[in-house]
């Protein structure tokens, strides 16, 4: 399971010329399942994200956690951050797990999410074309990875 994480002061999800979800200052989680992950990739990956300190304190360090902010997250599912570019020019996607394999993944860390954080999140939609807008802040851009553990 892949995360890429990115510190916002606001963003959103538009599907079909309809915004779907809007959030303010906090965290849009681009998420990519593959076909070995499972429930203790989502325990790990939400545990691991709700306690990064990449907000700043009062003295301006990155040492506050979007717990300690009160700020808000919208999470995507994005199977292309498992794409493989070793052969050729056309992305190979076939470790992305298959959407009745990755759904029911994708719902659980949504609601392990929401359960961590004690709100909702905004989410996307599993499987639609979307339009993500969003303002970085920082910018701070984070990639996480449950198969590879730094």
């Amino acid at each position: 399971m892949r995360i890429l994480l990115q510190r916002v002061s606001e963003a959103s999800v538009t599907i079909g010329g309809r915004e779907k979800s809007r959030i303010g200052s906090g965290m849009l989680l681009l998420l990519g399942i593959e076909q070995e992950d499972g429930p203790e990739d989502v325990e790990w990956l939400v545990t691991k994200v709700l306690s990064l300190r990449i907000f700043e304190d009062p003295d301006g360090k990155m040492n506050l956690s979007l717990l300690d902010v009160g700020g808000e997250a919208l999470i995507v599912s994005q199977f292309t951050l498992h794409a493989r570019v070793k052969k050729g020019t056309r992305p190979s996607f076939e470790r992305a797990a298959r959407p009745e394999f990755a759904i029911p993944l994708y719902d659980r860390f949504i609601s392990t999410f929401e359960n961590g954080l004690g709100k909702p999140v905004g989410t996307g939609e599993f499987g639609a074309m979307m339009q993500v807008a969003l303002i970085n802040d920082g910018p701070v851009t984070i990639w996480l990875d449950s198969r590879n553990r730094e």
